[in-house]
């Protein structure tokens, strides 16, 4: 996982070009976590690309910025292109190509073809930059979910920042939002603004699928997914949680682990041993599933155990790093985020990870409330816009902190639209074809066989509950002493705007102040007044998820364990 640092809109009357590229280098500096490995700039009077450099495909020469020798044109990329090799292909003109990066290709569909024709043509996650040095303009866009972060950030000279992560323009910009997800910004369309290219039919407003479930067509979408995600130069993990989203992306990966799949298999892979991780505090409910598929797919699997302690003691660093004090976030960030340090430790740069099933399936609890396929599909659909201000950026940013790209092949565009086209009525918990009523049912029954039984019909736990259940109940205490009550009875006035309900919630409030003190920076966190507000659809489908504001699954009652086996 890369960063990219980009100052445009340059006006050499207002600012000096020279002084803006030490401040642009210094700006990287604080996101060189995400690229370790090399640093890269190119500059002119009017625009500045930075990039921090996580090697991935084509180690030895992919560095960037990449510059198309026959027009000048200048290219900084955060991400992976996964059918980079069939874009070449579909390029009508000769093009001067320096390198066997996956990035490339983006450089020479900007020469033939309009932005949202290119970008739709694009798989895999992904933030750029791209400057036309003859047009003096300049492009930037972001993958279709978010799985890649990006913000933009204006100064008092009205020059244009870009960034991977929001640390970087803190103190530099007077404004500071996210970029969103599935857009682009053109500079010499400024007026537009951010537009949106990325538009799927089964998210517009109104529609419903009608394609009849077939787990043979869910399975092949899948694994082709998974396969192309394995295109990588360095050693990979898989991320084993034990529940049955990433020990199935897991199972698939082993399938293909002893080819190169950027040679369809016909070669041996590099790194044909397949090592698996798992985390949790001792006696975490995860591990034992988690081993269980690890014997059943042959990887080498490492049990990664934390503290409590040691889990508080990251909790400021954690929320450093993600840039949010969304409770649910921080919980699941910080086993994350020191299970990333451990992967770090043996080499691994690029790890598969099971995000966005539960968004796409209807996996969380509240689902079983459900009316009807319509008013469950209207909440995936919601559930998948927003993904990027939580799994994605948890994903993400965790692993990138300690130079490791992580990789979500539920959100695999060509697999989204096989998945989000099936009628919905299919994946309500009810009308599984089962013993009880569970979650994901079409997912499981697919990859029936892949897995262990006992994992593939394993109830639904959220990580954080999954990690350990103590661990939960340990952030609660921890905040109940740090945080007092005359504290909460001052909140609204100390943090007027987005104002914590909850011990915990004040206690990340805080931590978040400390490193991003300013306005800007608290606009760009989403807020989430209780779990009815994260669970929008709860509210109508259930009374009993009203005013909660503990957003653990296991604190909605009625809705953990045994509650839906009658």
């Amino acid at each position: 996982m890369c960063g990219i640092l980009t100052i445009l809109n340059i006006d050499p009357a207002r600012s000096n070009p020279n002084e803006l590229r030490k401040v642009a280098l210094a700006m990287g500096r604080k996101i060189r976590h995400r690229g370790p490995d090399w640093s890269g700039i190119w500059a002119c009077d009017r625009a500045i690309l930075v990039h921090e450099r996580l090697s991935i495909v084509d180690v030895e020469h992919g560095a960037q910025p990449l510059i198309d020798t026959m027009n000048g044109n200048v290219l900084a990329v955060n991400g992976e292109i996964y059918n980079h090799k069939d874009l070449r292909h579909q390029l009508r003109e000769t093009h001067d190509f320096q390198t066997n990066s996956d990035c490339e290709p983006i450089l020479y569909l900007y020469d033939e073809l309009a932005p949202k024709d290119f970008l739709n043509r694009m798989n895999g996650i992904f933030a750029f930059v791209l400057y036309d040095t003859k047009r003096d303009t300049f492009l930037i866009a972001r993958d279709p979910i978010g799985v890649i972060p990006l913000y933009v950030g204006w100064d008092r000279q009205e020059n244009l920042y870009v960034s991977s992560e929001m640390k970087a323009l803190v103190g530099h910009c007077e404004r500071i939002q996210e970029f969103p997800a599935g857009h682009y910004y053109l500079g010499h369309e400024a007026d537009k603004g951010f537009q949106n290219y990325y538009e799927p039919k089964w998210a517009e407003p109104g529609f419903y699928p009608t394609t009849p479930y077939d787990p043979a067509v869910l399975q092949e979408a899948l694994e082709s997914a998974v396969k192309r995600q394995l295109m990588c130069d360095v050693p990979y993990g898989l991320l084993i949680s034990g529940g049955v989203d990433s020990s199935i992306i897991a199972a698939i990966a082993a399938k293909y682990s002893q080819g190169r799949v950027e040679e369809d298999g016909q070669s041996p892979s590099w790194w044909p041993r397949m090592h698996s991780f798992a985390v949790g505090l001792k006696g975490a409910p995860d591990f034992a599933p988690a081993r269980k598929v690890a014997e059943y797919i042959g990887s080498v699997h490492h049990e990664i155990t934390f503290t409590v302690q040691e889990g508080l003691d990251a909790l400021s660093d954690v929320i450093y790093h993600l840039e949010t004090f969304d409770i649910t976030t921080v919980r699941a960030s910080t086993p994350m985020y020191l299970l990333m340090r451990k992967i770090h430790s043996f080499g691994i740069k690029m790890v598969l990870s099971g995000e966005g099933a539960d968004e796409i399936f209807g996996g969380y609890l509240y689902f079983h409330k459900a009316p009807n396929g319509e008013e469950l599909h209207d909440e995936t659909v919601r559930k998948l816009k927003k993904l990027h201000l939580y799994d994605c950026l948890r994903a993400n940013k965790t692993s990138a902190a300690w130079g490791v790209e992580a990789r979500v092949p539920f959100l695999d565009r060509e697999f989204l639209d096989v998945a989000m086209m099936m009628d919905p009525s299919a994946k309500l918990p009810r009308n599984a074809d089962y013993s009880r009523p569970i979650e994901k049912f079409p997912l499981r029954k697919a990859f029936d066989g892949y897995i262990p039984s006992e994992v593939l019909w394993r109830q639904k736990e959220q990580f954080s509950d999954g990690v350990g259940y103590s661990w939960i109940d340990s952030l609660k205490a921890y905040a109940e002493k740090e945080v007092t009550d005359g504290m909460m009875r001052g909140a609204a006035e100390r943090f007027p705007v987005k104002t914590p309900e909850t011990k915990e919630a004040y206690l990340y409030r805080q931590l978040f102040e400390q490193h991003f003190p300013s306005a800007t920076a608290v606009n760009c966190v989403p807020h989430e007044k209780s779990v009815a507000c994260s669970t929008a659809a709860a509210l109508a489908w259930d009374a009993s998820f009203q005013n909660m504001v503990d957003p653990s699954g296991r604190a909605v009652a009625g809705v953990h364990d045994e509650a839906y086996k009658n």
